[in-house]
């Protein structure tokens, strides 16, 4: 089993990411959420990945952090939704906005997802009201950020403390996380960072 990929970002194509791994390139599939967080090609990503065996083919997809991972692979074991279709419901809707559309049974939000129903949205619902632990996905957010914007030596930089003081002042994961990747490189500081980001959220 493929846990994970780590290597040069070769391309971004319109469904997937290309991942240089040793001189191999690994196709990646990723919803559109997680591929627009992605840097720049030529840069070193780490996708954690699922890997999907059919009669016809092998399918990599790929989560920017653990927890995408397992919240994708909750989704993909109702029946009647495959990894396609966990990637559009992932596409439509962060993960944490996915939990809270679980916990609150709105189908209406879920069933906003490109091919996913009512019917569906409503069985999503019923099979993950009780698998959804509330507690548990609030002690992710601080750790989520650092996971997305982790440095090769393991410490958190300037844009993980960026985030995590842009969800502090109530802002998601998911919107502190596109307003920082959003700024100048030529932003040095928390301060620089938090002053243009700001911008794009107003």
């Amino acid at each position: 089993m493929i846990t994970y990929v780590r290597g040069e970002l070769a391309a971004i194509e319109e469904d997937r990411a290309v991942v240089d791994v040793g001189g191999v390139g690994y196709g990646v599939y990723m919803s559109g959420q997680a591929l627009s967080l992605l840097p720049e090609p030529g840069n070193e990503v780490k996708l954690y990945t699922y890997l999907n065996v059919r009669e016809d083919a092998m399918q990599l997809f790929g989560f920017l952090t653990r927890d995408d991972l397992e919240i994708f692979k909750l989704v993909i074991g109702v029946s009647g939704i495959g990894p396609k279709g966990g990637l559009n419901i992932l596409s439509s809707l962060s993960p944490d906005e996915l939990r809270f559309a679980v916990i609150s049974g709105d189908a209406k939000t879920i069933s906003s997802a490109p091919g996913i129903g009512k019917k569906t949205a409503e069985k999503l619902i019923l099979e993950l009201k009780d698998k959804i632990n509330v507690e548990s996905m609030l002690d992710h957010a601080a750790h989520e950020e650092k996971d997305r914007f982790q440095t090769e030596g393991g410490e958190a930089d300037i844009q993980t403390e960026a985030v995590q003081a842009l969800v502090a002042l109530g802002y998601t994961s998911t919107e502190s996380m596109r307003a920082v990747k959003k700024t100048s490189p030529e932003c040095r500081t928390v301060e620089e960072i938090l002053k243009e980001a700001l911008k794009y959220l107003f």
